[in-house]
């Protein structure tokens, strides 16, 4: 079988790389690991679109400049980001939503709990399965053949590193340019261990990890062109987009609901009963996919949201209700905490805490004074029966190491660009988030960049096929 671009990988910058590439004109076949009930990777479990726009736009409020989206992701990256391509994904998100309109995604206000984002995201209706569902549609009334249960176990490069074949259950498949949009390695449990190691405790860490998305993502291609290809890689492999979820969720899938957003309204304590970090630092979609990985670094990687009934109402609840108690006594008993550690901690922070102006929709002045660590905003006593805890454990939604790539989406050997292998999404998301995360962002990278690599994919086999007619 041959087509003239194949992209592997059926999510969000996958999709958005086949609808480019039908669109230029290209025979597009798209092979997707999953069943179809289960397609579209990452992207089914997503709900926005992080804007940059310079005046309010339909359901995007205010403005949100290019210099405060890249100060944003320069906070939150610590640097660790290419500027050229962080800046290049930003402009791209201002302009890609007619685009999107065009291909059956619809947008719509954000809800009353999605904190602090209202100016800066794009809320899809009906979340991330539906913007999936969209564009299946829309790519199979172009053309593009899409394969399911298709997992592809390696490909074939020339001499030159140029795209060749790919082998997918014993079948070769050719193709005059390729697309590799498949995602990175969090659902592949060997590998997570050995990137995390074995910390000083003597536990393995990656143990006990859950995994937010699919569980299709097991990083073979990636490996297979790192190791096998030599390909250019960036990233570490230990940075992921990593987020404290309910400990009682499942495996695989868990998908947003999991995720517990009352952090920056109460403390945060470990297995001893101890805090460990700021959970005022700044906005929740700024800092709450630093969590996860803070938690991984605690003892057995559990720790334990607390808040009392004053957060009630003020943040978006989990699936799963909370454990609660009439006093902190009994709720760390509950817990399983030692009480006398997990009652001096609340009363050292309740004692620390200052009188100010409490206002979660910004940096307010209520922090606290003589305790360490500080809570810098949002910081009120926990003293209002009834009291309420939810377990959390590191959730990693998408791994960071990745292919190195330029503004052309190419993928490197040794610093050249390959002319007819590109890449997409998680697979080099790396490039442009080195560490950290603010929400959204994840998938303005996978559209923007899956567009460059759809609309260049097909370039790069049309010029080919006129080639080989020119031969011919």
């Amino acid at each position: 079988m041959s087509t003239d671009v194949l992209v592997i990988g059926g999510g969000n910058a996958a999709l958005c790389a086949a609808l480019m590439a039908a669109e230029a004109g290209a025979s597009v076949l798209l092979l997707e690991a999953s069943p179809r009930e289960w397609r579209g990777g990452n992207s089914q479990h997503t709900r926005n679109l992080r804007c940059m726009h310079d005046a309010p736009q339909d359901v995007l409020v205010d403005a949100y400049p290019e210099e405060e989206f890249w100060q944003d992701l320069l906070k939150v990256t610590g640097g660790l980001t290419d500027e050229h391509l962080a800046r290049l994904t930003i402009r791209a998100s201002s302009t890609c939503r007619d685009w999107m309109r065009k291909h059956g995604v619809h947008f719509q206000p954000p809800l009353s709990g999605a904190l602090h984002v209202a100016r800066t995201n794009a809320f899809f209706m009906g979340g991330g399965k539906a913007l999936v569902n969209a564009y299946y549609r829309s790519a199979e009334a172009l053309g593009v053949r899409v394969r399911y249960e298709a997992p592809v176990e390696r490909i074939e490069l020339d001499d030159e590193r140029r795209f060749v074949a790919a082998w997918v259950k014993g079948e070769r498949i050719t193709a005059r340019a390729c697309v590799l949009a498949a995602g990175g390695f969090e659902s592949n449990r060997e590998w997570l261990r050995e990137a995390w190691g074995r910390n000083e405790r003597g536990e393995w860490p990656a143990d006990n990890f859950l995994i937010r998305g699919t569980r299709f993502n097991q990083g073979v291609l990636l490996k297979h062109l790192l190791d096998d290809h030599g390909a250019d890689r960036i990233g570490d492999p230990t940075q992921a987009h990593m987020v404290a979820i309910d400990a009682r969720a499942p495996l695989y899938d868990g998908g947003i609901c999991t995720r517990i957003d009352c952090v920056s309204l109460g403390v945060v304590v470990n297995r001893h009963g101890e805090r460990f970090y700021d959970e005022g630092e700044d906005f929740w979609p700024k800092r709450y996919a630093i969590w996860g990985r803070l938690v991984a670094q605690q003892p057995e990687q559990i720790a334990y949201s607390i808040i009392d009934a004053k957060a009630i109402g003020r943040f978006m609840p989990p699936v799963f209700p909370g454990v609660t108690a009439a006093s902190l006594p009994e709720l760390a008993g509950k817990l399983g905490l030692d009480v006398g550690a997990f009652v001096r901690t609340l009363q050292d922070y309740n004692a620390a805490c200052r009188p100010g102006s409490f206002d979660h929709t910004k940096l307010d002045d209520c922090r606290t004074e003589g305790v360490a660590p500080a809570k810098t905003h949002w910081a009120r006593p926990i003293d209002t029966a009834p009291f309420y805890a939810y377990a959390v454990r590191p959730g990693v939604t998408f791994t960071y190491l990745g292919l190195r790539t330029d503004d052309t989406a190419a993928v490197r050997f040794g610093g050249t660009p390959s002319a007819n292998l590109f890449v997409a999404g998680e697979m080099m998301a790396g490039n442009v988030l080195g560490k950290g995360y603010t929400a959204g962002v994840g998938m303005s990278i996978g559209t923007a960049f899956g567009r460059i690599a759809g609309t260049n994919a097909a370039r790069a086999a049309l010029q080919q096929g006129v080639k080989e007619h020119a031969v011919a």
